[in-house]
């Protein structure tokens, strides 16, 4: 998958993971989205290490899972960090 797509993926990724995670959230949409992006970058990661498969095309579900997977991770610690300095 190039930049653009992983980009795109992560992006989305991160707003529905926000959708997900219950509570209100701490931070901007910006950082949301670079969350997400960091987010799918972890879940490729994950599918690699534990699956045999990372984030292989596009359009495939697993891409999707594991990219909303790492998003939810990420946001989730996050929201831990900043909610804790609060």
């Amino acid at each position: 998958m190039g930049w653009i797509a992983l980009i795109v993926l992560g992006l989305i990724a991160g707003l529905i993971a926000r959708a997900i995670l219950p509570g209100k959230q701490t931070g901007s949409l910006i950082m949301t989205i670079l969350l997400g992006i960091v987010g799918a970058l972890l879940g490729g990661w994950i599918g690699a290490q534990f699956f045999g498969g990372g984030l292989e095309e596009f359009w495939s579900l697993q891409s999707w899972g594991l990219a909303i997977l790492g998003a939810l991770i990420v946001l989730g610690i996050y929201g831990a960090i900043v909610g804790r300095k609060r």
